[in-house]
Protein backbone atom coordinates (compact mmCIF):
# COMPACT_ATOMS: atom_id res chain seq x y z
CA UNK A 1 0.00 0.00 0.00
CA UNK A 2 2.81 2.36 0.93
CA UNK A 3 4.58 1.66 -2.39
CA UNK A 4 1.37 2.35 -4.30
CA UNK A 5 0.91 5.69 -2.53
CA UNK A 6 4.51 6.70 -3.29
CA UNK A 7 4.10 5.67 -6.94
CA UNK A 8 0.88 7.67 -7.29
CA UNK A 9 2.52 10.74 -5.75
CA UNK A 10 5.44 10.46 -8.19
CA UNK A 11 3.07 10.20 -11.16
CA UNK A 12 0.99 13.16 -9.93
CA UNK A 13 4.12 15.26 -9.41
CA UNK A 14 5.60 14.35 -12.80
CA UNK A 15 2.29 14.98 -14.60
CA UNK A 16 1.70 18.30 -12.87
CA UNK A 17 5.16 19.57 -13.70
CA UNK A 18 4.49 19.26 -17.45
CA UNK A 19 1.54 21.64 -17.36
CA UNK A 20 2.90 25.17 -17.83
CA UNK A 21 0.62 28.20 -18.19
CA UNK A 22 0.87 30.12 -21.46
CA UNK A 23 2.18 33.22 -19.68
CA UNK A 24 5.00 31.24 -18.07
CA UNK A 25 5.91 29.78 -21.48
CA UNK A 26 6.05 33.27 -22.98
CA UNK A 27 8.25 34.49 -20.12
CA UNK A 28 10.56 31.51 -20.62
CA UNK A 29 10.79 32.21 -24.37
CA UNK A 30 11.60 35.86 -23.64
CA UNK A 31 14.38 34.76 -21.29
CA UNK A 32 15.81 32.46 -23.97
CA UNK A 33 15.63 35.18 -26.61
CA UNK A 34 15.17 38.64 -25.03
CA UNK A 35 15.72 40.24 -28.45
CA UNK A 36 13.02 38.17 -30.18
CA UNK A 37 10.04 39.67 -31.99
CA UNK A 38 7.16 40.94 -29.84
CA UNK A 39 3.67 42.33 -30.49
CA UNK A 40 2.58 45.65 -28.99
CA UNK A 41 -1.00 46.44 -30.01
CA UNK A 42 -2.06 50.07 -30.18
CA UNK A 43 -5.32 50.22 -28.22
CA UNK A 44 -4.93 46.70 -26.82
CA UNK A 45 -5.86 43.26 -28.07
CA UNK A 46 -9.64 43.53 -27.46
CA UNK A 47 -12.01 45.74 -29.49
CA UNK A 48 -15.55 46.43 -28.30
CA UNK A 49 -17.77 47.53 -31.19
CA UNK A 50 -20.61 48.38 -28.84
CA UNK A 51 -23.79 48.19 -30.91
CA UNK A 52 -23.50 47.58 -34.66
CA UNK A 53 -26.27 47.48 -37.30
CA UNK A 54 -27.37 44.15 -38.76
CA UNK A 55 -26.38 43.73 -42.40
CA UNK A 56 -22.97 45.21 -43.18
CA UNK A 57 -19.84 43.54 -41.85
CA UNK A 58 -18.38 45.02 -38.67
CA UNK A 59 -14.67 45.61 -39.37
CA UNK A 60 -11.74 46.65 -37.21
CA UNK A 61 -8.00 46.81 -37.80
CA UNK A 62 -5.73 45.92 -34.89
CA UNK A 63 -2.59 47.99 -35.38
CA UNK A 64 0.60 46.66 -33.84
CA UNK A 65 4.31 47.42 -33.65
CA UNK A 66 7.09 44.86 -33.49
CA UNK A 67 8.86 46.06 -30.34
CA UNK A 68 11.40 43.22 -30.50
CA UNK A 69 14.78 43.29 -32.20
CA UNK A 70 14.12 40.55 -34.76
CA UNK A 71 11.58 40.30 -37.63
CA UNK A 72 8.08 39.25 -36.56
CA UNK A 73 6.53 36.58 -38.78
CA UNK A 74 2.82 35.77 -38.57
CA UNK A 75 2.40 32.29 -40.02
CA UNK A 76 -1.39 32.16 -39.69
CA UNK A 77 -4.49 33.85 -38.30
CA UNK A 78 -7.67 31.88 -37.69
CA UNK A 79 -10.99 32.74 -36.11
CA UNK A 80 -13.13 31.00 -33.50
CA UNK A 81 -15.96 30.70 -36.05
CA UNK A 82 -16.72 31.08 -39.74
CA UNK A 83 -18.51 34.41 -39.20
CA UNK A 84 -15.18 36.11 -38.42
CA UNK A 85 -12.48 36.62 -41.05
CA UNK A 86 -8.94 37.86 -40.30
CA UNK A 87 -6.48 39.34 -42.81
CA UNK A 88 -2.84 39.65 -41.75
CA UNK A 89 0.48 40.77 -43.24
CA UNK A 90 2.25 37.90 -44.99
CA UNK A 91 5.64 39.63 -45.04
CA UNK A 92 7.89 39.85 -41.96
CA UNK A 93 7.39 42.95 -39.81
CA UNK A 94 10.82 44.40 -39.10
CA UNK A 95 11.77 45.69 -35.64
CA UNK A 96 10.14 49.06 -34.92
CA UNK A 97 7.75 48.73 -37.87
CA UNK A 98 3.96 48.47 -37.73
CA UNK A 99 1.40 46.16 -39.24
CA UNK A 100 -2.37 45.66 -39.18
CA UNK A 101 -4.60 42.70 -38.67
CA UNK A 102 -8.02 43.40 -40.15
CA UNK A 103 -10.93 41.46 -38.64
CA UNK A 104 -14.37 41.34 -40.27
CA UNK A 105 -17.47 39.99 -38.51
CA UNK A 106 -20.59 39.03 -40.48
CA UNK A 107 -23.62 40.66 -38.82
CA UNK A 108 -26.28 39.44 -41.28
CA UNK A 109 -28.85 37.24 -39.58
CA UNK A 110 -27.55 37.99 -36.09
CA UNK A 111 -29.84 40.87 -35.10
CA UNK A 112 -30.35 41.38 -31.38
CA UNK A 113 -27.51 39.03 -30.46
CA UNK A 114 -24.28 39.74 -28.58
CA UNK A 115 -21.02 38.40 -30.01
CA UNK A 116 -17.57 37.71 -28.58
CA UNK A 117 -15.14 36.22 -31.11
CA UNK A 118 -11.46 35.35 -30.96
CA UNK A 119 -8.75 35.49 -33.61
CA UNK A 120 -5.75 33.24 -33.00
CA UNK A 121 -2.37 34.38 -34.34
CA UNK A 122 0.42 31.88 -34.89
CA UNK A 123 3.80 33.61 -34.98
CA UNK A 124 7.42 33.57 -33.87
CA UNK A 125 6.72 36.16 -31.13
CA UNK A 126 8.28 35.77 -27.69
CA UNK A 127 4.69 36.29 -26.43
CA UNK A 128 4.17 32.62 -27.25
CA UNK A 129 3.43 30.71 -30.41
CA UNK A 130 -0.27 31.62 -30.17
CA UNK A 131 -1.54 35.15 -29.51
CA UNK A 132 -5.24 36.00 -29.17
CA UNK A 133 -7.22 39.05 -30.32
CA UNK A 134 -10.90 39.54 -29.45
CA UNK A 135 -13.82 41.45 -30.91
CA UNK A 136 -17.13 41.83 -29.14
CA UNK A 137 -20.36 43.78 -29.27
CA UNK A 138 -24.06 43.45 -29.99
CA UNK A 139 -25.79 43.32 -33.37
CA UNK A 140 -28.75 45.73 -33.37
CA UNK A 141 -31.87 44.11 -34.82
CA UNK A 142 -33.33 45.63 -37.99
CA UNK A 143 -36.42 47.74 -37.37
Amino acid sequence: MKKLLVALMCVAFAGGSTIVPQQAMAQEAAKKNPNGPKFKFKGGDVHDFGEVPEGPNAEYSFEFTNVGKEPLIIQNASASCGCTTPEWPKEPILPGKTGKIKVAFTTAGRGGQPFDKTVFLTSNSVDGERYELRIKGTVKAKQ
